[in-house]
């Protein structure tokens, strides 16, 4: 693992911490030298073991995991920072060789917040990493200096969301999202009724200049469904353009 880093430049006020977990020595330089090009501190791992060491220690902005790692793989790594530390909001984007959509649709239902398929372009990836940290720092502006929520939806259907602490109560039960599945559903339950075509929930989750995966969105969707139980029928398909939060009959 090793902590060289860049502080050329800071975003949204502090230098952010990207870990970059890979274990081909001249890939990993090369996301490394990109990242840090546009002012990031860069922590790297070569193993799925000194990932989570890192992120217990280091506790980066965001991660780029790769899958194919010795010793523990990167899905492990991933179910680990999902579930054992219970980071539920951590971005982690996957950059992997594996392009199966089996295992796209593994790692985004495991709360990858996207998938990047090798060989990719680094641009690509650093496109990616700035979205991500822009939609985490923006859910930030809706805080008031005293600490006080701006913006807090509730939903008569008991739906109590907040941006800044990402907590989200159905019925006074906290239920536990990734970032994405949160930002999806706090920008549907805000609107409730409006329908959203998949390019407009990625444009406006993620960035107009996020490279546009909508499988990755039917993923988020399918699995924010299944931790709302029985109100996840609130999120409804429209075939053909998209989906919309609507409060079920009582």
């Amino acid at each position: 693992m090793d902590g060289s880093n860049s502080r050329t430049t800071a975003t949204a006020g502090s230098v952010k911490t990207i870990l970059v977990v890979e274990d081909e020595k001249d890939i990993q330089e090369l996301i490394c030298y990109y990242l840090k090009m546009e002012g990031f501190r860069i922590e790297q791992a070569s193993t799925g073991d000194e990932a989570l060491r890192s992120v217990r220690e280091e506790k980066p902005d965001l991660v780029v995991l790769d899958l194919m790692l010795p010793g523990i793989g990167g899905l492990e790594v991933l179910k680990q920072i999902r579930f054992s530390m219970n980071l539920k909001t951590l971005p982690v984007i996957i950059a992997s060789a594996r392009t199966e959509e089996s295992d796209i649709i593994m790692g985004l239902e495991l709360g990858a917040d996207d998938y990047l398929p090798k060989p990719f372009s680094p641009k690509v990836l650093t496109a990616k990493v700035k979205a991500l940290l822009r939609r985490v720092d923006g859910s930030l502006d809706s805080h008031s200096p005293d600490g006080t929520d701006k913006q807090t939806i509730t939903t008569a259907g008991g739906l109590v969301m907040d941006p800044v602490r990402y907590t989200c109560r159905l019925n006074g039960q906290e239920i536990l999202f990734t970032a994405t599945e949160f930002a999806l559903l706090y920008l549907m339950a805000g609107e409730s009724g409006r329908v959203f075509t998949r390019n407009q929930l990625i444009s406006s989750v993620k960035g107009s200049d996020y490279p546009v995966t909508e499988r990755s969105i039917d993923v988020q969707i399918a699995s924010l469904r299944r931790k709302l139980g029985s109100a996840g029928e609130s999120v409804r398909t429209v075939w053909g353009i998209g989906y919309k939060y609507q409060e079920q009959d009582p």
